[in-house]
């Protein structure tokens, strides 16, 4: 049997096979609350061993998409519960990726009109908010406020209580979300992060952020339930590169193996137009955290079994094509052909192109059925 159905241990919770749903986007949450819709989608792909939700954001000011489910309101939380008990029932694992998006937002989608936040006033991005016209659209992010120092503080305790209400959601754990031009890599990037406080200049303060909210989150509700997500050498939403990119990363690694954290989640950003992360940094990025290592970035199964198989990594992570294979564990261990994704249908809409793709199987009972309705005439 591959390597990839076989039962993972993820620090003391069991997974039944090593194939993990990434996190992704889908824009189906009207007024930003969980819906049954949603608890569809997660349901049909509950074999995967491990799924990890749509980035969930940790308050209203981290939101920078329309009909995004949040993690931060009472009625949120309840929404949520429908789609961990659908997993669960079908005997799934499920974590939240709580998230704050900083620069990357628009005044539309802020409380008041307000203006996104980030570590310092420099913008960049694009953000899904309403136009001109009141019509929801893909926009440039407008110009972020600098955080003040103590809003800093404020925003480690907004995730600290994403983590406890995810928890009370039936989420098994939490993914902080710390990769793709997001709060966190803005504060990593010292091309957007120009402070002079504790959160800037040095690598140590530049990682501070993270760390601290990697600490507080742990300390609720355990490290063995927290993974991170990170994007090295990421340039997406108007990252710029930077000398110390490779080590800064190494750096984290370092500290996060001080924490017995569940996983590591790196995200190779080469499958969405982007420079893809040289395999020789993963390899060292391998050599030096002693963890669970994730990696997402345009897998197919055979470079995902050769990954694991040699050790590189511990579990792959796979995307669009899970958008359009619900029953993808299934398919790839026996070998049936994959569905193709549409993306038209990858950002907000209804059912269509979200809940309505066939397993394999019924996708063969349909084909029989209109066979023989073909025969009869």
């Amino acid at each position: 049997m591959s390597s990839l159905f076989e039962r993972f241990d993820l620090a003391g919770i069991q997974l039944d096979n090593r194939i993990v749903m990434a996190p992704m986007t889908r824009s189906r949450a009207p007024g930003d609350i969980p819906t049954e819709l949603g608890a569809t989608y997660y349901r049909q792909r509950a074999s995967a061993g491990l799924i990890i939700s749509e980035g969930t954001p940790v308050s209203r000011q981290g939101t920078g998409y329309l009909y995004n489910p949040g993690i931060y309101g009472p009625d949120q939380i309840e929404g949520w519960k429908k789609a961990t008990r659908a997993v669960h029932e079908c005997g799934g694992v499920f974590f939240a990726q709580i998230w704050h998006v900083g620069r990357v937002s628009h005044t539309s989608v802020q409380i008041a009109g307000a203006a996104p936040v980030g570590p310092s006033d420099k913008p960049g991005g694009m953000a899904f908010g309403y136009n001109e016209q009141g019509t929801p659209d893909m926009l440039k992010a407008s110009t972020p406020r600098r955080l003040e120092t103590a809003e800093v503080r404020e925003i480690v305790r907004d995730f600290a209580q994403a983590a406890v209400n995810s928890r009370e959601a039936g989420f098994d754990g939490v993914e902080i979300h710390g990769a793709n031009g997001y709060l966190f890599e803005q504060f990593l990037n010292p091309g957007v992060n120009d402070r002079d406080d504790q959160y800037g200049g040095s690598r140590e303060n530049r990682c501070r952020l993270l760390m601290e909210v990697v600490d507080e989150v742990s300390a609720l509700i355990g490290a063995h339930r927290v993974g991170v997500r990170l994007s090295p050498h990421g340039t997406l939403f108007d990252m710029p590169e930077y000398d110390d990119n490779g080590e800064t990363y190494l750096y984290l690694a370092r500290e996060f193996n001080k924490r017995g954290l569940s996983y590591v989640h790196l995200h190779d950003q080469g499958g969405q137009g982007m420079s893809p992360m040289p395999r020789d940094y993963l390899k060292q990025f391998r050599d030096t955290y002693k963890g669970n290592l994730l990696l997402a970035g345009n897998l197919d199964q055979a470079e995902a079994e050769t990954l694991v198989n040699d050790g590189t990594i511990d579990l792959p992570v796979f995307g669009r094509i899970y958008t359009s294979n619900p029953d993808l564990v299934e398919r790839m261990k026996n070998g049936w052909p994959l569905a193709e994704f549409d993306p038209s249908t990858f950002y907000g809409g209804d059912a269509r192109g979200y809940v309505d793709f066939p397993t394999y199987e019924e996708e063969q009972q349909r084909k029989a059925r209109q066979e023989l309705i073909d025969k009869k005439g």
